[in-house]
């Protein structure tokens, strides 16, 4: 490492103890499923821990609640309610450490305690089984996003889909998807397009009275992956008021990416999230760096965050292999020339921003 980078590094790292940085997407809910697995505790196997957290100078993320679809009947709630129940007790076994909260002032809060805040997130609109009551059921028990869709369509949204393109089943949104969009926003549950088809999320924006976020997507005109979001749709969010939260995947971020089929992911999964990489494919830092530079030149700094998928993918770029490397991609964005002021809304305020934007519509509903 040069002096330079170094000193590079150095005012990242800085900059992370400064502001609010933010994880919107992360999959550790998963790891919560094994009773031995402590999260307090600095592990080698895997993305993110609280010991990495505090290295990396992340004061929030959003835990995902997932579950392998599509599900049968009451099958989706049913492994939905116990993760978030995980998430909770997660809270209550270190609540001089954590804060499991919902709003953007409770993360604020929490961060002036010293307290690392955990966000509930729903991914997968199948995971509602259909029901406006059970949306309502996840928004009691503190879940702040849903992301529509997932690798397959639901009954009401088309999915981008993520081996292979899908052939459309709604044409975006079905009239169903729409009623969920008003309930979202008349709860102020965030709108996640992140695994929707291009014309789910052109109906979402048509639809949706608050802004919309992508928790975790990256840029089509740097990788051409099915994940990625067109410059078009890019400008429609951001445009909206919305964020783009990049993700850091390799294969989702790197054209020269090998082709890794799902099912040697999914057993990934399966596998407890345990060993390394799938391919000895080596994607740089840069190409990271590139997707999130790309989106700040496109559609500016205010909508534009981090939304990395650690503990949900089983390849990350070099020098990133968990979530205590963060600052490295500050460092290499400062870098380049972005400044301070370009980056501080990008780790974490403009998701803020959002969450704020929705509560005040949601409140504005309860008026009417």
């Amino acid at each position: 490492m040069s002096a330079q980078d170094d000193s590079h590094l150095k005012r990242a790292s800085d900059l992370h103890r400064r502001t609010l940085v933010i994880d919107t997407h992360c999959d550790t809910t998963q790891r919560l499923l094994d009773p031995n697995w402590d999260f307090a505790a600095r592990h080698d196997a895997g993305h993110v821990d609280l010991p990495r957290l505090m290295e990396g100078g992340v004061d929030a993320a959003f835990f995902a609640v997932w579950a392998k679809g599509p599900t049968s009947l009451g099958e989706g709630p049913a492994a939905a309610r116990r993760q978030i129940e995980l998430i909770h007790e997660l809270g209550e076994a270190f609540p001089e450490r954590l804060a499991i909260v919902r709003t953007a002032d409770e993360i604020r809060a929490a961060a002036a305690e010293g307290r690392f805040a955990i966000l509930v997130a729903i991914e997968g609109g199948y995971l509602i089984d259909d029901s406006l009551d059970v949306l309502r059921e996840f928004h009691r028990l503190g879940a702040t996003y849903l992301t529509l869709t997932h690798a397959f369509h639901t009954n009401w949204a088309d999915s981008s889909g993520i081996e292979k393109s899908l052939e459309p089943r709604h044409g975006g949104l079905s009239d169903f998807g729409k009623e969920v969009i008003h309930e979202l926003n008349r709860l102020g549950v965030m709108v996640d397009v992140s695994h929707s088809s291009d014309q789910t999320v052109r109906d979402v924006l048509e639809t949706s009275s608050a802004p919309v976020i992508a928790t975790h997507s990256s840029c089509r005109t740097v990788a051409p992956h099915l994940r990625n979001l067109s410059d078009e749709l890019m400008r429609a969010i951001a445009e909206a008021g919305g964020v783009i939260q990049i993700n850091f995947a390799a294969s989702f971020i790197d054209s020269t990416f090998p082709k890794i089929p799902w099912k040697d992911v999914q057993r990934w999964f399966d596998a407890g999230l345990q060993g390394g990489p799938l391919t000895d494919h080596v994607t740089p830092l840069s190409v990271l760096a590139d997707h999130v530079e790309h989106a700040i030149r496109l559609v500016g700094p205010d909508h534009v965050g981090i939304g990395s998928d650690f503990d949900g993918v089983p390849q990350l770029p070099e020098d990133m292999e968990d979530c205590s490397k963060l600052p490295n991609l500050t460092a290499e964005l400062l870098r380049r020339g972005l400044s301070e002021a370009d980056l501080t809304p990008v780790l974490g305020a403009n998701v803020l921003r959002v969450m704020d934007e929705c509560r005040r519509i949601a409140d504005d509903h309860d008026d009417t």
